[in-house]
């Protein structure tokens, strides 16, 4: 049984280590990525090098990795 404890907790470490991963590193690259900025989900489209989202008015705003690095982002939905 300690078998099937240990597999299910390592997953959920490497979840975790992603997570705490926010604005120190650096994007994703691969297209469709996603990340969090101000509570709103961002999406990296490949082909334009660019993050579309929403505002809080939910218009739609696109954002270049330099603005969404200086906003702040995380892996994870915060706030």
């Amino acid at each position: 049984m300690s078998t099937g404890t240990e597999t299910e907790s390592e997953p959920a470490k490497r979840r975790a280590a992603r997570a705490g991963s926010s604005g120190a590193g650096s994007l994703p690259t691969a297209p469709c990525s996603v990340v969090w900025s101000k509570g709103h989900a961002y999406v990296l489209e490949g082909f334009r090098a660019r993050w579309v989202g929403v505002d809080d008015r939910g218009r739609p705003q696109a954002l270049s990795g330099e603005q969404l690095q200086r906003r702040g982002w995380s892996r994870t939905r915060s706030h």
